[in-house]
């Protein structure tokens, strides 16, 4: 059975949905902010916070690091400034594993980088996320399967092959990871968003827990995902959608998280078992709209049963359906009947008695 573990909590295919509220880089920078950001993902029900990880000066050439970075989203005069402003250090980050820790809700973060990787093993965080661009980075893979975290990884972007070969490398060490069809738009238009991949990675990698990561604002795909067997809900996560920052306006909301996370729940109950069988609490309804077969006419004892002497009819009273009205037909009757009688097979003999 696929299945993983993150902290106390076990993901399968029996599951509940695991909903992580990526929050990324929308606290700006601000430690308060994240802390109302955590408070408010647990108050709405996610299983998990996380937020990213940057070692920015060995991440990014010096090229990138200066380019210059204006515009309403920066948060620095260059994209080297700007994405140090939006990073935590150690301090922030055990004190918000701390405050997750008595919310009672995981947190982890995505590392984008292997001395990140080396961050978040250092502070004990119980799984770690590899984003959509490093799916191709397989040293970087290799190193987080080497931890012995679980790890979620995301596909958007990529072809088939590119996922086979990031199982193939995690495989290879032992890893115990999620793999989340994803779609690298922001936000994601439906006619991009393929869930049926879910189903491909589910046929392909029989022994992963399969997710999904949305960048889309529609509230019906998180729960056509679950439905097609997607046990990690990974979606972005803001108390403003209006905020400054590039992923507030598709991320959702307290409101609307919480609006999906019960709605995960309520399709979890829905689909319920694959045997078909008739429940206990359809017998009323049953009674009222089933049909019997009911005589037509009056008929003496021993009378041969043809077809025009039946007719189906609601009777609220228990008898034959129609569907052994072939059974029915050239027997014997076994006692008088009057018009409208409800038959029974106790009404019945066998003709060539």
């Amino acid at each position: 059975m696929r299945a993983l573990r993150i902290g106390s909590t076990e993901v399968s295919d029996t599951s509940p949905a695991y909903v992580i509220a990526e929050i990324g880089h929308n606290h700006g920078g601000d430690l308060a902010a994240a802390k109302e950001l955590f408070i408010s993902a647990a108050e709405s029900g996610a299983s998990a916070v996380k937020l990213q990880k940057r070692d920015n000066q060995g991440l990014f050439t010096r090229e990138m690091l200066e380019k210059p970075y204006g515009g309403r989203n920066s948060y620095g005069a260059t994209y080297g400034e700007h994405r140090q402003a939006l990073e935590f250090g150690e301090g922030e980050y055990r004190e918000l594993a701390a405050l997750a820790a008595e919310l009672g809700i995981d947190f982890f973060t995505t590392a984008f980088d292997e001395a990140s990787l080396d961050f978040i093993v250092r502070l004990g965080l119980p799984a770690v996320k590899i984003a959509s661009g490093d799916l191709t980075n397989s040293p970087l893979l290799e190193a987080a399967g080497k931890t012995g975290l679980p790890i979620i990884v995301s596909s958007g972007g990529a072809n088939l092959s590119d996922v086979v070969t990031a199982v193939s490398v995690l495989d290879g060490v032992g890893a115990s990871f999620a793999l989340l069809q994803c779609t690298a738009t922001y936000p994601a238009q439906p006619e991009q968003l393929n869930l049926r991949v879910i189903d491909t990675y589910r046929r392909l990698f029989p022994h992963v827990v399969i997710g999904y990561s949305g960048h889309d604002i529609l509230p019906v795909v998180p729960i056509a995902a679950y439905t097609l067997g997607a046990r990690v809900v990974e979606r972005h996560f803001t108390l403003d959608k209006g905020a400054p920052g590039s992923d507030h306006h598709f991320s959702q909301t307290p409101a609307e998280l919480k609006a999906m996370v019960e709605d995960l729940a309520t399709v979890r109950v829905a689909l319920g078992s694959s045997v078909k069988q008739q429940l206990p609490a359809e017998a009323p309804a049953l009674a009222k709209m089933s049909k019997t077969l009911v005589v037509r006419g009056n008929h003496q004892a021993g009378t041969i049963v043809d077809r025009s002497m039946l007719v189906a009819k609601t009777s609220g009273r228990p008898g034959i359906r129609p569907a052994a009205l072939g059974e029915v037909v050239g027997s014997c009757l076994a006692r008088d009947v009057e018009d409208e009688h409800v038959l029974r097979f106790s009404d019945l003999v066998d003709a060539t008695a």
